[in-house]
């Protein structure tokens, strides 16, 4: 009886125990900062260009650090740099087309002017004609009218002069509407010049567009890192012909690299947007790298299954991502992580 006692008194120690451990458990987690594990993603650029041609040169190899602007990858440029030499002779007998059409609409215009200046001046000149005319006539009436006492001569004169101004005026009179006739022309000709003026200012914006379309291929050729990096990954070799569009170099920034880890509906108040997270790598045992929470999802999702145990799997957790400045590129994409967050913004 008294073993059975003991068996009993031991096994009421022992669960008594395990109970306490729990609970203390339960208290510790409770009192630890939120946070949990997640893993380093740098940020991946791919390059490709838009022509597809052999690959000349690889100025880089995979783990090399490069700055903005710097040379990773020539391509051969024949074909494009022959199509740009085509379309910069085009632009050049454009230019001087339209150049040839604006000289022709001013001289067309010089031309009108010209003509309208002699039509008005051949106009002033049958006038003047016209009122001489009259002034001869009346002269010839008058001495007509004297009859006897003018000489014959005389009144012959007068007669003969103002026929001949009368001539004259009539001839005035022709070269007016003449010069009329040329201004007319010369407002055709203006419009005719006018519009092989606008066609050939058409043609020099579509050459133009396409010498501009021609450079940027020859540009592509050249394929340059569009910021700061390093090579993650030269897909091809030199000698290889590729496709426009295809992946020529991945390059990935380190200077701010994420981490994402996944946390529980229990801690997502110390999850703030713009909130401090810590984050510590175990390839640096006692450095602490300061990260900003910059996403925090809408909803939540189960646990990767990356995530070791089932019971943790089962959960239901909201992704979280933090970002870490990363200048010494001591934070490598791949790299395990934990990530904490501030106890005091839990609540």
């Amino acid at each position: 009886m008294r073993r059975i006692a003991l068996v009993v008194v031991s096994l009421v120690v022992v669960l008594s125990a395990v109970l306490a451990w729990r609970l203390h458990l339960q208290a510790a987690e409770a009192r630890a900062p939120a946070g949990g594990s997640g893993e380093i993603e740098g940020t991946h650029v791919d390059l490709a260009s838009r022509v597809g041609a052999r690959i000349l040169e690889q100025r880089v190899r995979k783990g090399v650090a490069v700055k903005r602007g710097d040379l990773l990858v020539a391509l051969d440029c024949a074909d494009p740099a022959a199509a740009l030499a085509e379309a910069e002779a085009r632009l050049a007998a454009a230019r001087a087309q339209a150049a040839a059409a604006g000289t022709s609409v001013e001289a067309s215009r010089r031309q009108r002017e010209a003509a309208v200046a002699g039509q008005l001046a051949a106009r002033a000149q049958a006038e003047a004609l016209a009122a001489q005319r009259d002034a001869a006539q009346r002269q010839a009436g008058r001495l007509e009218a004297l009859g006897a006492d003018v000489p014959t001569s005389s009144r012959d004169q007068t007669r003969a002069s103002a026929e001949g101004l009368e001539g004259q005026t009539r001839a005035a009179l022709a070269q007016a509407r003449a010069t009329e006739q040329q201004a007319a022309a010369a407002v055709v000709a203006i419009r005719a010049s006018g519009a092989q003026a606008v066609a050939a200012e058409a043609q020099l914006k579509a050459a133009e567009a396409t010498a501009s379309r021609a450079r940027l291929l020859v540009d592509e050729c050249q394929v340059r890192a569009p910021r700061d990096a390093v090579v993650d990954d030269l897909p091809h070799e030199p000698g290889e012909l590729v496709q426009a569009g295809q992946l020529l170099v991945r390059l990935v920034e380190l200077t701010e690299v994420k981490a994402t880890f996944y946390l529980p509906n229990a801690e997502l108040a110390a999850a703030r947007l713009g909130g401090r997270a810590t984050v510590v790598a175990d390839a640096w045992p006692g450095e602490r790298f300061e990260g900003v929470v910059r996403t925090v999802a809408l909803q939540a999702e189960f646990t990767p299954r990356n995530i070791q145990t089932r019971t943790d799997r089962d959960r239901l957790v909201y992704p979280v991502e933090v970002y870490v400045q990363n200048p010494q590129g001591k934070l490598r994409p791949g790299m395990p992580v934990q990530v904490f967050l501030p106890a005091g913004d839990r609540s």
